[in-house]
């Protein structure tokens, strides 16, 4: 399956209020064809604030973004349709089959072959064996894949994931990892938040540390990220 759209996604000066509370302020990044981009931080730092904004999910306070050259007011439905989300909300339903529910997202995506794409993402899935279980029997880790394949349906250009290694043992994990690795070979833009900083490490072409919101200092190159980032929360204001 093709990924249309664009090579670069630009965030600049985004910053995003609730009420009195800035949830983020003057984050400024950019996301480039074959890049995963690592959003790392502590619980409430502004991570998934981020990505549902970066999904069009939620508008901006303040700043820009544009998807190559459009901003998801320009760009519209043909913005969000090269976006793929994995969120908390695995947005699976649970009385449905892992092959109904794919089937079903497949059809909303207008995918033209149907069967042929929900068989793939079963076989990606290692859930092929489970296809036509009722998700509810599911554990975390095996709806986490399920959810990762209805992001996936699709082709997004911008593959957004909010803590995607949550309830993965470790075969699962690798598995997440290769095929990540496989959509950057394909040039897609894959954004993230993980607190897996181990798994991180070594999947992460950039990262962005956020603290309380804002970004934090990055020491650079050339040290462990764990390191990184534990410099990054110590440098950050109280």
């Amino acid at each position: 399956m093709r990924e249309p759209g664009f090579d670069r996604l630009s965030v600049v000066g985004l910053a995003r209020y609730f009420g009195r509370r800035k949830a983020l302020s003057n984050v400024t990044f950019t996301c480039e064809a074959g890049e995963i981009v690592g959003l790392l931080g502590p619980n409430g730092a502004g991570k998934s604030t981020l990505l549902n904004i970066l999904a069009t999910l939620l508008s901006p306070s303040k700043g820009t973004i544009t998807y190559g050259d459009r901003t998801a007011e320009s760009g519209g439905a043909g913005i969000r349709a090269t976006i793929g989300m994995l969120g908390h909300d695995l947005f699976l339903y649970p009385e449905l089959t892992a092959r109904e529910n794919l089937t079903f997202f497949a059809e909303l995506y207008g995918l033209p072959d149907v069967p042929r794409a929900v068989g793939h993402a079963l076989d990606q899935s290692g859930l092929a064996a489970r296809a036509d279980d009722f998700v509810s029997g599911f554990s975390r880790g095996m709806r986490q894949r399920v959810a990762l394949e209805r992001a996936l349906l699709h082709g997004p250009r911008l593959i957004l994931l909010d803590e995607p290694f949550t309830g993965l043992d470790q075969a699962s994990a690798a598995a997440l990892v290769s095929r990540l690795r496989n959509r950057q070979q394909a040039g897609c833009l894959t954004v993230l938040a993980t607190h897996d900083l181990d798994i991180a490490d070594a999947l992460l072409t950039k990262a962005i540390f956020l603290i309380n919101g804002k970004p934090a200092v990055d020491s650079g190159s050339g040290r462990a990220l764990r390191e990184r980032y534990q410099a990054a929360i110590r440098s950050a204001p109280a």
